[in-house]
């Protein structure tokens, strides 16, 4: 049997803890379905991160639309680039029943 393939995007943010809540409350309004969240620790041009009091740093992980990514990506560098630690990327992704995810 055949399962379809949908070409999605992969978009990962790493950022500070800080604002796990308030991002995940917007990628949600501008469109994801769902996301992977997990903890991230490592060390990038601000320097190392994760010092005891602020604990991890977050990294979330949604399948979207090309719109949605675009959506998202311009939201984050608009809002939070200037002031926070954030790192955004994206992938081309082949998802089996992607449908689930548009």
């Amino acid at each position: 049997m055949h399962h379809s393939i949908v070409p999605l995007k992969l978009v990962t943010i790493v950022t500070e803890r800080i604002l796990e809540d308030r991002l995940l409350r917007t990628l949600v309004e501008l469109g994801a379905k769902g996301y992977t969240l997990t903890q991230a620790t490592g060390k990038g041009s601000r320097g190392v991160r994760a010092s005891e009091w602020e604990g991890p740093d977050t990294k979330i992980e949604m399948l979207v639309s090309e719109d949605v990514a675009q959506a998202i990506l311009d939201h984050v560098a608009e809002t939070f680039f200037e002031h926070y630690a954030v790192i955004v990327y994206v992938q081309d992704a082949a998802v089996v029943r992607g449908e689930k995810y548009i």
